[in-house]
């Protein structure tokens, strides 16, 4: 989407950045709380991001159907493993369950670009596992700069993946007010 260019459906685009969002803020917390092996906050970061996945699940599903909404969950449920996985991999230095966690995001996201398209023809699976890719590599680069203590650089880094939620959301939002127009608002 061009800067300046009108937004076809304002609330939703605003809804799915508050969504996805929350994901990388949720998933940063369940870093930090690892890192510093605080068992309170991990659990509550935990918590926090599937219930946002049930959210984004239940957006979707709010335009293509509750069997949508249920496969966008599941979809969102193995992103979370993979993340998890691999930030409980790089907490221990494990390069073994690293190269398995990205394979399984890899996957993943290969899998929900596949569903997204599917269900939207304005989706172009080939975009939607790029945006995926470069979230994965957001994910990835974060999680080892907050176990390295390197908050410098994730800094940098946080910045730049908010900036990618946006993309990602305003893809989606556009596409489902494109697809949807008379009930996207």
């Amino acid at each position: 989407m061009e800067a300046g260019a009108p937004v076809a459906a304002p609330k939703l685009q605003a809804a799915m950045r508050s969504l996805w969002h929350e994901h990388v803020v949720h998933t940063r917390e369940y870093a930090l709380a690892v890192h510093a092996h605080d068992a309170t906050k991990t659990k509550a970061a935990e918590d926090a991001v599937v219930a946002n996945a049930r959210a984004i699940a239940e957006a979707v599903g709010g335009f293509y159907g509750k069997a949508a909404g249920d496969q966008m969950f599941t979809l969102l449920a193995g992103h979370w493993g993979g993340v998890k996985a691999l930030t409980n991999a790089d907490n221990t230095h494990d390069a073994v369950g690293q190269a398995a966690a990205l394979k399984a995001l890899s996957v993943n996201g290969a899998e929900i670009a596949k569903f997204l398209a599917a269900a939207n023809p304005n989706l172009p699976e080939p975009t939607v596992a790029s945006l995926l890719a470069g979230h994965v590599a957001h994910h990835s680069a974060q999680i080892q700069e907050i176990m390295a203590g390197d908050m410098k650089t994730e800094a940098t880094t946080w910045t730049a993946m908010q900036q990618h939620m946006d993309v990602i959301a305003d893809a989606l939002a556009g596409a489902i007010a494109k697809q949807f127009p008379a009930k996207a608002a």
